[in-house]
């Protein structure tokens, strides 16, 4: 790619939408039929060292079959099923097998409860879920409460009333017809969750896709013979888009790990597999930098841009990686709903703690309550203007919800930030209470309502505190039926507790016994004056 120049890539830019468009079409299936039938899509590896590879060739014959799959299930456009996979094949193959005919996908992470399962099955309608037979475990023991639930594919061991992703898979023939559908037409939704009551379905078209092209080729200066690979869970939205589709959409190989995060092993395989584009979060970049002499240790000379989002990234990190490896983290902001739609970009300065500027063919302002842009230096919500290609149409079954979302012309994001001289975007905070830590936007109100159900447990309030390695931490002021129960048994037994009750990485890392919480008159929790004592105590 040549230099870029930002000014005359914003005032050149040109969205290019057809009016028919498929998202399983456009990803796999353009290039199976070009002169990349033969080239790798995916290159996977699980933390057994077990490792697989797929051609664009292969990966339109097996999501064929997964189309036909569902088709044999009577699946007809629109209707929805649940993928509750880890990031192994069949995550892919699945998702583009039920776009290619219309069907939607939702994808959802493996270590939700069988509560969190229960609500967006039945908040969706889904009629099916695919799934493995170790999480296959909580969604069997809700099943019986969803009506709309007519059957659960196990990818490996499946038992006698379910159904074998194997066995449907060799009854399908890789021929498919593709439904035809519109740029405007649904394609998929992810759950996003907030401050208070359930989550949200944010629900994307399949102009999602070629919406996001900036992110690509500008943010993640990806293309021709790159290997991108990103370290987080396909589930969620920033590696479905970055670490999957958007990609894809261009050709590009993809590398996909199945197993925990760990910085050496991550090492190892950016220098195994000659990965020249890394995706991540502030935390593993964090985690990557602690680990002495890893510059000496690993050839990273294959490795040429990298990215990150999901929290601001500290300038400390991006410093250390500098001078580490003498490459720049490119920081971006993005949200399930709009994606990272500001982002620091190639050939552009890099004020560190930024979050950049609007990528091309994205327009975003600082606004006030009323809608009216801010000048520079005031602080404002983050706003995204509606017509973005880019932007999700509506939160499913929650009209109140998206009205509430959108004010004049623009998509309120949520974010507070301000914008400097030079039109560079500065992070401030959530306009709520959400808390971004390790890559995850977490609800205050789902962990308070998971530590609430412990039996010793009155009442509590969740924030985010400052944390060294993680950025911010998820700590919990509890207060208890017998305030002389507090000790640090019972710290460990609320921990493992909600962790039961939750997904796992919603848990508390600090809890702190307190007699009473601020509140309003109203007797609304004031997380605000909690988060400030944290950052007080913690010197930030």
């Amino acid at each position: 790619m040549g230099k870029f120049t930002y000014k005359e890539e914003v005032s050149n830019w040109k969205w290019d939408i057809p009016e028919k468009y498929n998202i399983g079409y456009d990803v796999i299936d353009k290039h199976a039929e070009g002169k990349n039938k033969d080239k790798i899509a995916l290159l996977w590896e699980d933390s057994k060292g077990n490792s697989k590879k797929f051609t664009f060739g292969e990966m339109k014959s097996l999501s064929n079959k997964f189309g036909n799959v569902l088709k044999n299930l009577g699946f007809k456009k629109g209707e929805r099923f649940l993928i509750r996979l880890p990031n192994i094949p069949e995550f892919q193959i699945s998702f583009i097998g039920g776009v290619k005919i219309g069907a939607v996908p939702i994808p959802s992470s493996v270590m939700f409860r069988e509560h969190e399962i229960e609500y967006r099955i039945n908040d969706s309608k889904s009629k099916a879920v695919i799934t493995t037979s170790k999480y296959a475990l909580e969604v069997n023991k809700i099943k019986d409460k969803c009506p709309t639930l007519k059957h659960v594919i196990i990818v490996d061991d499946a038992k006698d009333d379910e159904l074998s992703y194997d066995d449907l898979m060799k009854d399908s023939s890789e021929f498919l017809k593709l439904e035809e559908t519109s740029s405007s037409d649904m394609a998929f939704f992810c759950y996003t969750s907030g401050t208070t009551g359930n989550p949200k379905g944010a629900v994307h078209l399949h102009r999602w896709v070629p919406g996001n092209d900036p992110s690509v080729l500008y943010w993640q200066n990806a293309g021709g013979d790159d290997i991108i690979g990103h370290t987080g869970d396909l589930s969620w939205i920033f590696p479905l888009g970055n670490g999957f589709l958007y990609p894809w959409r261009w050709g590009i190989t993809m590398f996909v790990y199945d197993g925990k995060f760990n910085a050496e092993r991550w090492y190892e395989l950016i220098e195994k597999y000659k990965i020249t584009n890394l995706a991540s979060v502030p935390t593993a970049y964090r985690m990557f930098v602690t680990i002495k002499d890893a510059e000496k240790k690993y050839d990273l000379s294959s490795l040429k841009h990298c990215i990150s989002a999901g929290e601001p990234l500290n300038p400390e990190v991006i410093k250390k990686w500098r001078e580490m490896f003498g490459l720049e983290i490119y920081d971006g902001i993005g949200m399930t709903e709009v994606m990272v739609y500001l982002s620091n970009m190639r050939d552009m300065d890099i004020k560190p703690g930024s979050c950049g500027r609007p990528q091309p063919g994205h327009t975003c302002a600082v606004i006030d309550k009323d809608g009216n842009p801010l000048p520079p230096g005031e602080p404002g919500m983050l706003a995204v203007k509606k017509t973005d290609p880019g932007l999700f149409k509506e939160y499913w079954n929650k009209p109140e919800k998206t009205s509430n979302s959108f004010k004049n012309e623009w998509f309120l994001s949520g974010d507070v930030l301000y914008q400097d001289e030079d039109g560079y975007f500065w992070f401030s905070g959530r306009d709520d209470d959400l808390i971004m830590a390790s890559g995850y936007r977490i609800s205050p109100f789902e962990v308070e309502s998971a530590i609430i159900s412990h039996p010793d447990v009155l009442e509590c309030a969740v924030v985010a505190s400052p944390d060294d390695i993680r950025g911010v931490i998820v700590k919990a002021f509890v207060i208890l039926h017998d305030k002389n129960k507090a000790s640090d048994e019972l710290v460990k037994d609320i921990q493992e507790h909600t962790k039961k009750v939750a997904a796992p990485y919603k848990y508390p890392r600090e809890i702190e016994f307190v007699e009473e919480l601020p509140k309003t008159q109203s007797g609304k929790i004031k997380r605000k004056v909690l988060r400030e004592l944290e950052k007080e105590k913690k010197g930030i």
